[in-house]
């Protein structure tokens, strides 16, 4: 059943209900009855009734897509690129195949996290148990003993896990501007150690019927005021999980519930929880972030947490279109001082790379990512990142902080 046959139908009943209107008594009464008969019509259950099975290939081999030498996902059989609209007025399955295709890519980054940039999974929490929920991180083997500089990468939100800047980069476009490795291999030539944060992975999904009761974390000790916070971010957590939901599981059909991982259960918690474990323990003298759109707001939530750990032992922050905001997460004004001098945001423009672009907050620098696309930000400020973070070693040196663009016109803050 196409959706110009089933839009040609209602289009006849209103057209007959609104002849229906101008009649008299008898005639509103059959205006209200159809009105009724419409009002229990399910469009999207019965556009389904004629839609295939939503069941897709669990492989790229499966799906007839392959990446070429270039990175580019194209078509086996015609060399073509990736098209949405594979079956005409089937928008819901086409939408379906390509969350499935999404999936399979995930699973496909994180293949090439392993094997082509020698990362090792790492599993969340550390003390786990068997049968709790577990998250992952991806770390180089001298992530915590290497004692001069390590990288580490925060994606943002939505469906995107870890080595992913965008699904649709991938896709679309190629394996270098929609995901993590240029980064990964570059900062392994140049000396660093690299750990890749999971922040999306938030929870493992079960059915209804196959659902145990999920332990939870004795938090009783905590101060009122860290609960409080903590509530609120899982709150907003849960709202933009939520909204991303849809697009995550193609194929969620059966009722399910969400069993959240332990310490882990929202980007921001995700982050200090790796500071803990991880970051913090290196041995690593100069750490430096890059954190794409909403893992730049996760990052300032980690300052305000742990901000003197951070300061001693950050050295510089690279922020692509980050979406964070010093004022709604109450950021002091020792944070908004130290970002002003150890962070740079690259934003979504129509300027040349690294030129000056405005701010109204009082935080770091801002400058033009050389895009107005905000997805491809991470990959066009990529060289500009790492020029940023050997002049911020120098300057660590030699006492002189780094000017990492044409700031010649940068704004000078005033506290308020």
């Amino acid at each position: 059943m196409s959706v110009t046959f089933i839009t040609s139908i209602l289009l006849i009943i209103w057209i007959n209900m609104a002849q229906l209107q101008q009649g008299g008594p008898d005639e509103k009464e059959k205006t209200t009855a159809l009105k009724d008969f419409l009002s229990r019509i399910d469009l999207d259950e019965l556009m389904k009734k004629d839609e295939p099975p939503l069941e897709f290939p669990d492989t790229l081999e499966e799906f007839e897509y392959a990446f070429n030498e270039k990175g580019q996902l194209r078509h086996t059989k015609t060399g073509e690129p990736f098209v949405f609209n594979y079956r005409e007025d089937l928008h819901r399955w086409n939408q379906k195949s390509y969350e499935a295709l999404g999936e399979i890519i995930t699973k496909y980054v994180y293949e090439l996290l392993e094997k082509e940039c020698h990362l090792k999974k790492i599993f969340l929490p550390v003390d786990a148990t068997d049968s709790e929920p577990k998250s992952f991180i991806f770390m180089s083997e001298d992530a915590m003993t290497n004692p001069d500089k390590l990288m580490v990468l925060i994606h943002g939100s939505g469906v995107v896990r870890a080595g992913q800047w965008a699904r649709r980069l991938i896709i679309n476009d190629d394996l270098d501007s929609g995901t993590q490795i240029p980064y990964i291999k570059r900062a392994t030539e140049e000396g660093y150690g690299v750990i890749v944060l999971n922040p999306n992975e938030n929870y493992i999904e079960v059915e209804k019927t196959k659902v145990q009761v999920q332990p939870s974390s004795d938090s009783s000790d905590e101060p009122a005021e860290k609960r409080e916070r903590k509530d609120k971010i899982q709150k907003e957590t849960k709202k933009r999980r939520d909204f991303y939901e849809k697009y995550r599981n193609p194929q969620k059909e059966k009722e399910t519930v969400q069993l959240y991982i332990r310490d882990n259960g929202s980007p921001e918690e995700h982050a200090i929880y790796v500071w803990d474990h991880f970051i913090s323990q290196s041995a690593a003298e100069n750490v430096f972030f890059v954190a794409h759109s909403y893992g730049g707001l996760a990052f300032v939530e980690l300052m305000i947490q742990r901000e003197a750990e951070v300061k001693n032992k950050v050295t510089a922050v690279a922020l692509t279109d980050s979406v964070h905001n010093v004022w709604h997460q109450e950021a002091g004004k020792a944070i908004r001082e130290w970002m002003r001098e150890n962070c740079c945001n690259w934003v979504s423009s129509s300027e040349p790379l690294d030129t000056s672009v405005e701010s109204m907050l009082p935080d770091c620098p801002r400058v033009s990512a050389g895009t107005e696309r905000h997805e491809l930000t991470s990959w066009q400020s990529f060289a500009s990142v790492f020029k940023f973070f050997g002049e911020a070693v120098e300057a660590k040196h030699s006492s002189v902080k780094p000017a990492p663009t044409r700031r010649s016109n940068r704004l000078r803050y005033e506290e308020f």
